[in-house]
């Protein structure tokens, strides 16, 4: 840590995870892969954080925890291809809808089945636009409101937790996002991992700010400020 003209700097390793080459890592109960490339240091750790920023996408109608690491975790010259490309398609984003939400969990899944239960999931459900992250200054404008930080051992129940609390902000807060999360057949990404047995759709929602309270989805989203 440097401290440059009264400017904290923090200075920390970043492991580029596929810059040594790749490994491969199972896919149990696979339909379109029996195995998926990882960068070769995956291997170097036996546990990992999920941190996730929950945002709609153009292709995955949104991204969370599963997306991010179906994703994110693979190399990016081989795994990232299997998962977007038809082998022999010139059309590099030629795999949509169901397909591709199926072709993203089953490479997350090979990813939490490495790590077991040495894995921990966190989605940021704030500054929501309808696009990725990776749009940058073209993404569409922030028209949810923000919501919170969610996090589980259970990537299932916390994606699952994220979709329902958006759900119920209601129409006049969740329209767009909605409308981008289905017509690009994203919510096939929950039901996929439930089919797989990634994690459970069975949840409770614990808010650590009121003394660890249960509370429903509405109490969750009750005082969420509307977007302006």
């Amino acid at each position: 840590m440097k401290n440059i003209k009264n400017r904290w700097m923090v200075i920390s390793l970043v492991d580029i995870m596929d810059e040594n080459g790749t490994t491969d890592l199972p896919v149990k109960g696979e339909t379109w892969f029996e195995h998926k490339t990882r960068g070769k240091s995956i291997t170097n750790y036996d546990s990992l954080v999920v941190l996730t920023h929950f945002k709609g996408h153009f292709s995955g109608g949104f991204g969370c925890s599963n997306k991010n690491i179906g994703i994110g975790c693979v190399d990016g010259r081989i795994g990232k291809k299997m998962i977007h490309t038809e082998e022999g398609n010139t059309n590099q984003f030629n795999i949509k809808k169901e397909e591709l939400m199926e072709r993203i969990t089953e490479s997350s899944k090979a990813t939490v089945d490495h790590f077991g239960n040495k894995i921990i999931f966190i989605n940021d459900v704030r500054n929501v636009s309808i696009d990725c992250d990776c749009a940058g200054i073209k993404a569409s404008p922030v028209v949810t409101p923000d919501v919170g930080i969610l996090a589980s051992l259970d990537i299932l129940t916390l994606d699952q937790a994220c979709i329902d609390l958006v759900f119920a902000m209601g129409e006049e807060n969740n329209k767009d996002l909605v409308e981008r999360m289905k017509s690009r057949h994203g919510f096939r990404q929950l039901t996929y991992m439930n089919e797989l047995g990634i994690g459970n759709n069975k949840y409770k929602l614990i808010d650590i700010d009121n003394d660890e309270k249960e509370i429903s989805q509405s109490e969750a989203v009750k005082h969420i400020k509307p977007f302006q």
